[in-house]
């Protein structure tokens, strides 16, 4: 059996660029050898094709309490509808990690990180488009809601129980994150996490 080519990125071109996102055009040779131009957004300014999909933007959390999984249903506009979701956001200047996802936590339900139980290496959102991704931080939550949002956010946490995500898993719309996530822990409760 003959081994394919893997593509060669030979040079990139930013088209767009905002306070949020980039967006470039990459010039690669294909496994046929012909030009394959492809195109894909960053939160990060890049200088050379090698810098794509080096860094880690933010932050997943998983969070949990007691026999709940904790979930956001969130208005996204990209989608133009609401979704489920885990909180997630963006690792600010100098920010740890564990800092970052303790503030996007609150951020994001008023809650708060009882125990960090696991960080997983960063995570592609969605490789077909963009280079973003995220570390996954599992953590026991505690606390009571209490968001602070901002205007353009529409959230509202909710902490479900296995009935509860058997239903929504049936009848609402989610991220692939959020739908993977909570039907595995529909399945196999809180010892998926810990």
């Amino acid at each position: 059996m003959c081994e394919k080519k893997v593509p060669v990125l030979n040079f990139m071109t930013k088209n767009r660029d905002t306070r949020f996102l980039k967006s470039y055009t990459l010039n690669y040779t294909n496994t046929e050898g012909n030009e394959k131009l492809y195109e894909m957004v960053s939160n990060f300014d890049y200088e050379k094709p090698e810098e794509i999909g080096q860094k880690a933007s933010g932050v997943v959390i998983v969070g949990f309490c007691g026999e709940k999984l904790l979930l956001l249903r969130e208005f996204r506009m990209g989608v133009n509808q609401f979704i489920y979701n885990m909180p997630a956001g963006h690792l600010e200047e100098g920010e740890s990690i564990e800092e970052c996802a303790g503030r996007e936590l609150r951020e994001e339900t008023g809650l708060y990180i009882k125990k960090i139980c696991k960080i997983l290496p960063p995570a592609y959102a969605a490789p077909d488009l963009s280079d973003s991704s995220a570390w996954v931080v599992i953590a026991e939550v505690e606390g009571e809601f209490n968001p602070q949002t901002e205007a353009d956010e529409y959230i509202q946490p909710l902490l479900a129980d296995r009935k509860q995500l058997e239903k929504l898993l049936e009848t609402e719309k989610f991220s692939g994150r959020a739908q993977l996530m909570a039907y595995f822990f529909c399945k196999l409760g809180k010892k998926l996490l810990v």
